[in-house]
């Protein structure tokens, strides 16, 4: 069986492998920083190379090369491999033909796909998801991504754009969100919000165990530092992330009446707090959803790690080339 490279674009390193789709094994994983300050040609450029790289670590024969996936963050013309709009890389990443640069470059068939998507389909084939047939994705971290599995297809919409989920309107009054909108999810429940509650709790002088473990450096305010304090008992750090999963669950109750997916899962760095964040989601969704069979619907953590995107990408192209 053909194994396939995936590919993660990200805003600081460029990670790639060899992957394979029966296992989801790795092999010859490297990464190299991205240097988007460069520019995209040189970005690609750096990608090529990187995905020459793996092959050749991987031990796998290119003629058993079957394609790459490349999974990159923001919105993107997927039937046409172009980037549309990636905030979180710096440069002029529109209209930018990633696929046709890259498939020129390796000579091997090239397929794009978000970054989240990617995680989706990994968690789908290989993770959490798996032998479920409609899943709903979720990824907190910087922002908050999504993907939905329907019919045991991964569902693209327009120009590969569903599967939006952090971009759900919590509260039509709520704080402005990167998108352009206003009280997004993501702007509730990703890490930037986690830590700018625990920030403002630090500076109105409230006594809390946040700011001991960072010894007064609000530099170091992060997610996985609150996740620690409300670990160890500290009321303000438990209070954050039961309001986060309280949002993040009205996000999921959403979800649930839309579509009935038979399972959630909920990854990224933000849910490595566990059930400080999943046990209020799981409360909400039961508090707020009643025309769907709530106790059939499973909410559970991502199980493939920092590797779902990359698993995920290399499903994609395998995905693609047999379409």
């Amino acid at each position: 069986m053909k194994k396939y490279v995936g590919c993660d674009l990200g805003g600081t390193n460029l990670k790639a492998a060899v992957v394979d789709p029966l296992t989801g094994e790795l092999s010859g994983v490297t990464s190299v920083p991205t240097l988007a300050r460069e520019g995209h040609e040189a970005v690609l450029a750096r990608m090529a190379q990187l995905i020459d790289t793996v092959i050749a670590a991987s031990g796998v024969d290119r003629s058993e090369i079957g394609g790459v996936g490349i999974g990159a963050p923001g919105t993107m013309d997927m039937e046409r491999g172009m980037s549309l709009f990636m905030p979180n890389l710096i440069g002029n990443w529109i209209e930018v033909p990633i696929t046709g640069v890259i498939s020129n470059a390796v000579h091997l068939p090239t397929f794009l796909i978000n970054d989240v998507r990617a995680m989706t389909v990994g968690e789908w084939k290989l993770g959490a998801g798996r032998g479920i047939d409609t899943v709903a994705c979720l990824a907190l971290g910087t922002g908050i991504g999504g993907g939905l599995i329907i019919g045991g297809k991964l569902h693209l919409g327009i120009g590969g754009s569903a599967g939006e989920l952090g971009h759900q309107t919590i509260n039509f009054d709520g704080p402005p969100c990167g998108c352009g909108n206003h009280g997004c999810l993501e702007t509730y429940a990703s890490g930037p919000a986690i830590t700018a509650v625990g920030l403002k709790y630090i500076t109105q002088g409230q006594a809390t165990r946040i700011a001991t473990l960072v010894d007064y450096d609000l530099n170091k305010v992060n997610p996985k530092v609150i996740a620690q304090a409300a670990k160890e008992g500290d009321p303000i750090a438990i209070d954050i992330y039961e309001r986060a999963g309280y949002y993040l669950g009205i996000a999921v109750a959403n979800i649930l009446v839309a579509v009935s997916p038979q399972r959630v899962v909920i990854g990224g760095g933000v849910a490595e707090a566990g059930d400080l964040l999943l046990e209020p989601v799981r409360r909400t969704v039961k508090e707020r959803v009643f025309v769907v069979p709530v106790d059939q619907i499973d909410i559970v953590p991502a199980a493939l790690g920092v590797n779902a995107g990359i698993i995920g990408a290399g499903l994609w192209a395998q995905i693609q080339t047999q379409a």
